[in-house]
């Protein structure tokens, strides 16, 4: 009797871990190349706080099954120290998306933000409070991105599926802006200049004008590389119709922070993607993709070789 009841408990031990697990499926990294006064070990505890923090934590109401969950990175590498335990930092965000029908995973984001400042006191959990004004920048800096992550994940399965958690982004956005505690850059508009902080990144995602990227990204993964499998031809046609609805947002919204994120994401795959095809279409993905991105147009003239 004893014995039943121990495997029950063990069992019921195990489900109840297996629904504790997040959406996320994240690995988290700190580099700590140029300190010296921080014990590593501080770091340790951090990356493992961290790692717990993004993989436990219930974002959804949905059930994802340990196989569905969103594999996604973040690196960090810690620049410099200051007092009371601040770091200013560089984050490093990734995460992909599987494809149907194959063992291929395509990236969502591949992002570097270079402005992360934040505090973390040994030995301390990481807990992030919506409504809390003390010390939440790493809490709210990873749950912003957690969000844009499962935003653009939600967005690449169904016609605008993100809303929810694109507007959950932006509101802890608007609650760090009006902290009187907030010590980090990064997220107010004029923050860092160019436009490219993590307020840019969610009123680009937001915006009316952008709207059609998110409705492009849709078209790109379920009606595009989900196809790959079974009509490779078909789902490069819808490839190139999402390519030129993100041609129209860069028009509309020149030099957004949004189009410029999408081409470092996909660049390596639109190239490899597009180096067989009709002529005509690999001259169109060349011309677009040199007009968003320009930095990398040497990149993409190998589609056309």
């Amino acid at each position: 009797m004893i014995r039943i009841f121990s495997i029950a408990l063990f069992l019921l031990f195990c489900f109840a871990q297996a629904h504790a697990q997040g959406e996320l499926n994240c690995t988290v990294r700190i580099s700590t190349p140029q300190l010296q006064n921080t014990d590593r070990r501080v770091f340790d505890q951090l990356e493992v706080a961290i790692r717990e923090f993004l993989n436990s934590t219930k974002w959804t109401n949905d059930v994802f099954e340990p196989e569905e969950r969103i594999k996604c990175n973040f690196i960090f590498t810690i620049k410099t120290e200051q007092d009371g335990n601040l770091f200013d930092a560089e984050l490093a965000v990734q995460a992909v998306r599987p494809v149907f029908g194959s063992g291929y995973e395509t990236p969502l984001i591949s992002h570097l933000d270079k402005d992360v400042t934040f505090q973390y006191d040994q030995n301390q959990p990481i807990e992030f409070l919506p409504d809390a004004t003390d010390n939440q920048n790493l809490p709210a800096l990873l749950a912003f991105y957690a969000y844009v992550i499962l935003g653009m994940d939600y967005d690449s399965y169904s016609l605008y599926g993100g809303d929810a958690h694109l507007l959950t982004a932006q509101q802890i956005v608007t609650n760090i802006q009006n902290s009187p505690t907030n010590r980090s850059s990064g997220w107010r508009p004029a923050d860092g200049g160019k436009n490219r902080n993590r307020y840019w990144i969610i009123e680009n995602l937001l915006n009316p004008r952008v709207r059609p990227y998110r409705a492009a990204m849709y078209t790109y993964h379920r009606k595009g590389l989900d196809l790959f499998a079974s009509d490779m031809a078909s789902g490069k046609v819808a490839v190139l119709q999402a390519l030129e609805e993100v041609d129209k947002v860069n028009t509309a919204y020149f030099n957004s922070m949004i189009t410029q994120m999408f081409a470092n994401a996909k660049k390596d795959e639109l190239v490899e993607m597009w180096k067989i095809g009709a002529k005509p279409q690999k001259d169109r993905v060349l011309q677009i993709m040199t007009k968003i991105d320009p930095a990398n147009s040497q990149r993409y003239r190998e589609i056309g070789s």
